[in-house]
C-alpha cells in the first residue's frame, strides 16, 4: 500500500499541479505536505497571473498557454478557482519619471500602457494620487490561491492519487538511486521523487549533499477578513528592486548560503494590495533575505512598516483589521524557475523557484509530466 510511482514533496501550488498532471498520465502519485492546513507561500500570495511577463520564446509560449489553461480550469477541475481578468496597476512613485520608467518595461511581450495621475485615479479611485506621478497598466489574470490548491488536490484524488499530511524526515536512496522517503509516521517507496517544497527544498538538497542555485526570502504580509471597501484593480509599486536584490544575493551564493545565519542580506518593502472575490484582502509585502528558514521576525515592527507604506498609497486600506503572516519564498538564479532532473541521483527531480508561479506552473507542469513519462523534451531542457 505504500508503493508509488512518484512521490511529490510539498503541497503548495507547484506540488499540487504537478501531482495532478502526473496522475493524468496514469501514474500512482503520492503528494506529501507537512502541514495539516494550507500554510505555505501559495496561500500567502496575491494569486496574480502575469501572462504579460514573457521575455523570450519559451516564457512567451508558457504565458500564452498558461492563460489559456485558466479559461477552462474550473470546468476541468470541477471546482471554482475564482478565475477572472482585471487590471494590474504598477504605481509610479511621485519622485520617479513616468516616461523613463515606462521605457524600462518595454521588454515584456505585452507592453504596458502609461497612465497619468488622473487616468490612474479613474481606474482605481482608492489610490492616493498625491503619492504617485502615474502608473503602468498591464492586463492580468487572477485566482484565489487557496482554492487553486484545493481544486487541484481534489482532482488528483479523483484520479486515484493520494494526499497525506506528513513531514518528510529523509529522502532514501540506494547508492545513487532513489528508493523512497521516510516521514514521521511511515516509509514510502518510489523510483521517482520530485521536490516541490519551495524554500524547504534547499534543506532537503543539502541533506543529500547536492548544491543547486535555489534560495529563499522571508515574505511578510497582512491578510484581512472580508471588508466593505472595494478595490477594483491589483496594485503594486513600479519597481524591480526585489528581483534585483534576489539576483545580487544569488550571485553571492558562495559567501551567503554556506551555512544558516540570521544575517539580513536584503530588505524590500512593496506597498501593494489585492482584494479577493469574497471581499478579503492581501496587503503589502516585505521580502527579507535571511539564510535561515527559522529566523525570528519581529511581527510588530514588520506589520507597522507594511501599514505605514500602504497608508501612503492606499490610505483607506491601511487600518483594516487583519493578521500578519510570514512565509518563505523560493527563488533561483538567472531563470524564472528551476525545473528538471537532478543528475547526481537517479530518480530525483525538482520543480521550484518560480518567479511568476501562477502563470508558469500550470503549463510547465504539463511539459514536465510528459517528459518524466515519455522522456521527450519539447520546450526546454529538463536535465540539470
Amino acid at each position: 500500500m505504500n508503493n508509488y510511482d512518484v512521490i511529490i514533496i510539498g503541497g503548495g501550488l507547484t506540488g499540487s499541479v504537478l501531482s495532478y498532471e502526473l496522475a493524468k498520465k496514469n501514474l500512482r502519485v503520492l503528494l506529501l505536505e507537512k502541514d495539516s492546513i494550507f500554510n505555505n507561500a501559495t496561500v500567502y500570495s496575491y494569486g496574480g497571473i502575469s501572462y504579460w511577463c514573457g521575455t523570450d520564446e519559451t516564457t512567451i509560449k508558457l504565458c500564452q498557454e498558461g492563460i489559456n489553461i485558466y479559461r477552462n480550469l474550473t470546468e476541468e477541475l470541477g471546482y471554482d478557482v475564482d478565475f477572472r481578468k482585471l487590471d494590474l496597476l504598477f504605481t509610479i512613485d511621485k519622485n520617479q519619471d513616468p516616461e523613463s520608467t515606462f521605457q524600462q518595461y518595454q521588454k515584456f511581450h505585452i507592453a504596458p500602457k502609461l497612465l497619468d495621475k488622473k487616468e490612474t485615479n479613474s481606474l482605481e479611485p482608492l489610490i492616493n494620487i498625491d503619492a504617485i506621478s502615474g502608473s503602468l497598466r498591464f492586463p492580468q489574470g487572477h485566482v484565489h490561491p487557496e482554492k487553486m490548491i484545493f481544486a487541484y488536490q481534489k482532482a488528483l484524488m479523483r484520479l486515484g492519487g493520494k494526499v497525506e499530511q506528513e513531514l518528510v524526515i529523509s529522502v532514501e536512496k540506494n547508492q545513487d538511486k532513489i528508493i523512497g522517503v521516510k516521514t514521521e509516521k511511515n516509509s514510502y517507496s518510489a523510483s521517482q521523487i520530485i521536490l516541490c517544497a519551495g524554500a524547504f527544498s534547499r534543506s532537503i538538497l543539502q541533506n543529500l549533499g547536492i548544491n543547486l542555485p535555489l534560495y529563499f526570502s522571508h515574505a511578510q504580509l497582512i491578510m484581512t477578513p472580508p471588508a466593505p471597501v472595494k478595490l477594483k484593480t491589483l496594485v503594486m509599486p513600479c519597481t524591480m528592486k526585489r528581483l534585483d536584490t534576489e539576483k545580487q544575493v544569488a550571485q553571492s551564493a558562495e559567501k551567503i548560503w554556506q551555512k544558516e545565519s540570521n544575517t539580513l542580506y536584503g530588505d524590500v518593502l512593496e506597498a501593494g494590495a489585492i482584494q479577493f472575490l469574497d471581499g478579503s484582502f492581501c496587503l503589502g509585502q516585505i521580502s527579507q533575505i535571511i539564510p535561515n528558514l527559522n529566523s525570528p521576525i519581529d511581527s510588530v515592527i514588520s506589520e507597522k512598516r507594511l501599514r505605514d507604506a500602504i497608508a501612503s498609497i492606499l490610505p483607506s486600506l491601511a487600518n483594516l483589521s487583519g493578521k500578519w503572516h510570514n512565509c518563505q519564498v523560493a527563488f533561483t538564479e538567472g531563470m524564472p524557475f528551476l525545473v528538471g532532473k537532478i543528475g547526481q541521483i537517479e530518480g530525483l527531480s525538482i520543480f521550484s523557484g518560480f518567479t511568476s508561479p501562477f502563470v508558469f506552473v500550470p503549463p510547465l507542469a504539463r511539459y514536465f509530466a510528459d517528459y518524466l513519462v515519455n522522456g521527450e523534451e519539447t520546450l526546454i531542457s529538463f536535465n540539470l
